[in-house]
């Protein structure tokens, strides 16, 4: 994936959030999934295998990975890319063993929450949490801004073998 860098940033931009997720994935610590016309990537969603870093979510949810950064290029946006990414994201973790998902959601982002919505996932009982949203500038340099999002959870395992 790492020869990929340069497609991505050529597409996607970003560079310092590509290196720094890749650089995880080669730690076995997330996987980034990456929607490909021919040799150009169009989209991505990043899986993050680790423990959540916002104190709720590894409260409330010990163990359970993240979705993190679900795009797609602007020209190729409304073409079911997102949900395509989203799912083959669920059928991830299910191979690796996890039977639930969570993500986190800028309570502004209607259009994503919408899709969330759409693809089965549910709000959590919770308030938002404080999170630090990362702005990757050109040049390399980040950008830490405090945030707030909204948790959404999705159970992944097949509907006849939920609990109750």
């Amino acid at each position: 994936m790492d020869g990929d860098l340069a497609a991505l940033v050529n597409s996607l931009g970003q560079e310092p959030y590509f290196r720094a997720q890749l650089a995880r994935q080669r730690e076995k610590r997330g996987e980034l999934l990456v929607a490909w016309q021919g040799v150009v990537p169009i989209g991505d969603v990043y899986l993050w295998l680790d423990q959540a870093e916002e104190p709720e979510i590894r409260e409330r949810l010990p163990g359970v990975p993240l979705l993190t950064h679900l795009e797609v290029a602007r020209e190729h946006r409304d073409r079911r890319i997102g949900t395509r990414l989203m799912d083959a994201a669920e059928r991830r973790l299910r191979e690796l063993g996890h039977d639930r998902v969570a993500l986190g959601v800028d309570p502004a982002n209607h259009r994503v929450w919408s899709l969330y919505r759409r693809l089965g996932y549910e709000e959590w009982p919770y308030p938002p949490v404080p999170t630090t949203r990362r702005i990757y500038l050109p040049g390399g340099r980040v950008e830490q801004v405090p945030d707030v999002c909204r948790v959404l959870v999705k159970d992944l395992r097949e509907p006849g073998a939920r609990e109750g």
